[in-house]
């Protein structure tokens, strides 16, 4: 069977791909180029020749795969409606209650950060620019004077940080809080963070 011939760039992306599956399936630290190679059923020489290590193959997956979301939570903070509700769509989206992130894949990528550079230096720029755009729509929000938050930033911060906790709870452990409970404590957070009652938050959002 004649295979396609793809471009470079095609190739890049069949080779990203089959390394964000190989992360999610086996770990940064046990996946090798040897096993996204197979998954192709293209050499390992290939894989090296668009990725001259594996922590490059890995720091640039899991930015390939990080990319595609932030894309996504920037369409809907970007959205034509009321900053409260731009960022309770995109809170929800984004905590572990819904289908946002793939998690199992962040935790590998903050896990594979503590002894990668080349992944710490990834990880941490695509989760200041998560904050960043949080941040944005929560100050722009009060420019309307749609609520009240003295500091856009900290909020965002203090928002991601209950999301990314709640998100590893649920993923690496059982017995977890229900979905429904977790979502009580994202809205209570959020409206927290707006000087809004839970109320008048949903009231809002609708």
């Amino acid at each position: 069977m004649t295979r396609v011939r793809l471009s470079v760039a095609e190739r890049r992306e069949e080779l990203l791909r089959a390394a964000v599956e190989q992360i999610e399936a086996r770990g940064v630290a046990a996946v090798r180029i040897a096993d996204v190679a197979a998954t192709l059923g293209v050499s390992n020489a290939l894989v090296l020749y668009h990725f001259s290590t594996k922590e490059q193959l890995v720091a640039a997956a899991f930015a390939h795969a990080a990319e595609g979301d932030l894309a996504h939570l920037r369409r809907l903070l970007g959205r034509r409606t009321t900053a409260v509700r731009r960022l309770r769509t995109a809170v929800r989206w984004y905590a572990p209650t819904g289908q946002a992130k793939g998690w199992r894949l962040w935790i590998e990528g903050w896990a594979g950060a503590l002894r990668d550079p080349a992944l710490r230096e990834v990880t941490r720029g695509l989760d200041q620019q998560w904050k960043a755009a949080l941040a944005e729509v929560i100050a722009a929000g009060v420019a309307a004077d749609e609520f009240r938050c003295p500091d856009p930033m900290a909020a965002a911060l203090r928002l991601t940080a209950l999301l990314d906790g709640l998100a590893v709870q649920m993923t690496a452990y059982d017995g977890a809080p229900s979905r429904a409970r977790m979502t009580e404590w994202v809205d209570e957070a959020l409206a927290r963070e707006l000087g809004l009652e839970r109320e008048a938050l949903t009231a809002t959002a609708r």
